[in-house]
């Protein structure tokens, strides 16, 4: 028992010398190729074996014919050892050069594409995130093209519908100014009209700024969106009625959420000018409120004729108008757009959907707690 503990004690000691000069190489080389390190550990394992029996042979005392055997067959396991590790670390570095460059590729803004060649698992799970991120810059790349677009298509239409208002009011304050007005009362209420045209349009922009800009502030009160509903139509009636369009609302139940009432209906009033501009004479505006899955749904349903499908993903995006046939003539395209961003402060959503003869706009909102 004791002979066995001392060989154990020797072996130990002689292993204990080369892994510590194993780890000493291992961190002058730490920053070299994987290769290099795998070679290191190949060279450390075989050496503190060969340490170990050495030191255990010499405690032996075996003859000098057995301490060259010994030491033989620990040298050829060295050399068999530090070949496959060089193979190895090669075969890592190939892949790992080969995940390089697609990244590198990543990077200069192209897409990732994974290496073909076979690799490690944790290779495999670094170009399995490389991929998942590339998907997702790739996403939002797309979305940063579709906003810039949609900001030059506004920039552009605003300029527009801006320049046509402003080239009134100029020639007829000249007229007026040259006494060249034959009904300058007539004059005055067109001034007025244009103006008040201009500054829906700017309070649209504004309001369009603070909900981008993440400064639209909400003072949510509990409230029944038939309540909503029903002013809406009041107040959009006078508009319906001068476009003979009839307002429809015989489906609006009493349902109960928490929002910022004048925001809510600034999103209604939007919702029926779209439909009521939209619809022909004689069409109608049909507006319901009911609970679906949850959730409150307000929908607003006009006789436009219907949207393209292509188109349908568009229609909340900033200064959309589609068709010349949907351009409003006092509008800029960002009443939906202002729609779909109060809603979503809401932590609702906007959608439509095409319907026999006309679309559907709908709003989804959180249900409030009810009401007495």
């Amino acid at each position: 028992m004791k002979d066995i503990l001392l060989i154990a004690l020797f072996a130990l000691g002689g292993a204990a010398c080369a892994g510590l000069s194993g780890a000493i190489a291992l961190r002058l080389v730490r920053h070299r190729s994987v290769a290099v390190s795998l070679a290191v550990v190949a060279v450390v394992a075989v050496t503190t074996m060969l340490g170990g029996t050495l030191a255990v042979a010499q405690a032996m005392f075996l003859s000098p014919h057995d301490l060259r055997v010994v030491t033989l067959v620990a040298a050829m396991a060295a050399v068999v050892s530090l070949a496959t590790a060089l193979l190895m670390g090669r075969w890592v570095v190939a892949r790992s050069r080969a995940l390089t460059l697609a990244a590198r590729a990543f990077g200069d803004g192209g897409s990732f594409a994974a290496p073909p060649v076979a690799a490690t698992a944790e290779l495999a799970a670094l170009t399995r995130e490389l991929a998942a991120t590339s998907d997702r810059l790739a996403a939002s790349r797309e979305r940063e093209r579709a906003l810039e677009s949609s900001r030059r298509e506004l920039v552009a239409w605003i300029s527009h519908d801006l320049r046509t208002p402003l080239a009134g009011l100029r020639a007829m304050a000249e007229a007026l100014e040259d006494g060249m007005a034959d009904d300058p009362a007539r004059y005055h209420r067109q001034i007025r009209t244009e103006v008040e045209r201009l500054n829906g349009m700017v309070g649209d922009l504004f309001e369009l700024s603070r909900i981008h800009a993440g400064a639209l502030t909400l003072t949510p009160s509990r409230v029944s969106l038939r309540d909503l509903a029903a002013d809406a139509m009041l107040g959009a009636d006078p508009l319906a009625r001068e476009r003979g369009v009839r307002l429809v609302g015989d489906r609006i139940a009493h349902v109960p959420v928490e929002v910022d009432g004048k925001e809510m209906t600034r999103v209604l009033a939007n919702l029926l000018s779209n439909a009521i501009r939209h619809t022909p004479p004689d069409g109608t505006v049909a507006v319901s409120v009911s609970r679906h899955d949850g959730t409150a749904l307000l929908s607003v349903t006009d006789a436009c004729g219907g949207i393209p499908e292509q188109d349908l993903p568009r229609v909340f995006d900033t200064g959309w108008r589609g068709t010349p046939a949907r351009t409003p003539p006092s509008g800029a395209g960002l009443g939906l757009a202002i729609v779909r961003g109060i809603v979503e402060a809401h932590a609702g959503r906007a959608d439509v959907h095409n319907v026999p003869g006309g679309c559907r706009f709908e709003v989804a909102l959180p249900l409030g707690a009810p009401l007495p």
